[in-house]
């Protein structure tokens, strides 16, 4: 299967595929991050990640509500079509805010905490990349 553009820009069915999956996945990863993040207290949530418990309140919760958006966002628009392009967005969105998370772990000395923030930003651009012309 190629998973090249056919006719008119309409993706092929592979690539189509590819992005739907790739959508769910990152929505389910972030709304569910960030439904845990706004739901569990802080001190559990410090036990898991420290920094939880390093950073004030308002930064955590934060960050909660930009993983709920952008999570929702990878996958509302283009489910409903309603502005389906800002599926697009929010997946570009999902990768400057992992993108910031690496910076800040590597500023916290963390780096070995980063490969799947690189994962999630290589995953991010490619549906930005596959629904930027939505």
């Amino acid at each position: 299967m190629t998973t090249r553009v056919v006719g008119g820009g309409k993706p092929s069915r592979a690539l189509s595929v590819g992005l739907w999956s790739v959508q769910v996945l990152l929505s389910l990863l972030f709304v569910g991050t960030g439904l845990w993040k706004l739901f569990t207290p802080v001190p559990q949530l410090a036990a898991m990640i420290p920094w939880a418990g390093q950073v004030p309140g308002a930064f955590l919760y934060l960050t909660a509500v930009v993983d709920l958006l952008g999570g929702l966002g990878v996958v509302l628009p283009s489910l409903t079509g309603i502005r389906p392009r800002l599926t697009a967005w929010a997946a570009l969105g999902c990768a400057a805010l992992q993108v910031s998370a690496i910076v800040f772990h590597v500023s916290r000395g963390e780096a070995a905490s980063t490969p799947f923030n690189v994962l999630l930003v290589a995953l991010s651009l490619f549906v930005f990349w596959g629904r930027r012309s939505a």
